[in-house]
């Protein structure tokens, strides 16, 4: 059974509300021999209810959803909704790269400080290992993390390459050189 790391962010988590987040969000366990730990962000902004939603499967692949409503249950609710869906849509592509031992990357998140005269206004920095993957398994692994690109090492060249979702629905790869 996987522990719940549930943090609220201008809200008090009741005890109400964490059983609501464990019952609803734990449902996912279905679908995974084993899982850890699945962190919940609860906020509160503005009259937005937000819900971040990450889960470290097996193999290191990472599950993660975001909603925002005007209600905090109906925002947990369809985070859990978006988090089954790409279950549902990748179930077999995981289960064959969780068989083959399959490693997404590690993302560490750390402050850059904004120096004076800096022309690109930086706010975040990420730091990761690239793990060798093949094309299809990168494309798996950003629409997994709902981003629009993932740099990735090619297992067959050993270059480092970026898919990218592109404005039409299909996808963009960029090969490096070296």
């Amino acid at each position: 059974m996987a522990t719940f790391k549930l943090r609220g962010k201008n809200i008090e988590i009741t005890p109400a509300l964490r059983e609501y987040v464990e019952k609803r969000i734990g449902k996912i366990e279905k679908y995974f021999d084993n899982l850890d730990e699945i962190t919940v962000l609860l906020t509160v902004s503005k009259g937005r209810h937000i819900v971040e939603v990450t889960v470290p499967v097996s193999g290191g692949v990472l599950l993660r959803g975001e909603e925002a409503t005007m209600d905090m249950y109906t925002s947990i609710d369809l985070v859990y909704e978006k988090l089954e869906r790409q279950i549902r849509k990748q179930k077999t592509k995981l289960e064959k790269r969780f068989r083959q031992n399959f490693n997404a990357d590690a993302i560490e998140e750390e402050p850059v400080a904004r120096e004076e005269g800096e022309e690109y206004n930086i706010i975040r920095h990420k730091k990761f290992s690239v793990k060798p993957m093949d094309t299809q398994e990168a494309i798996m692994q950003m629409n997994l993390l709902n981003h629009n690109f993932f740099m990735f090492r090619d297992s067959t060249t050993e270059s480092v390459n970026v898919v990218y979702k592109r404005a039409d629905g299909d996808y963009g790869l960029i090969e490096s050189d070296a």
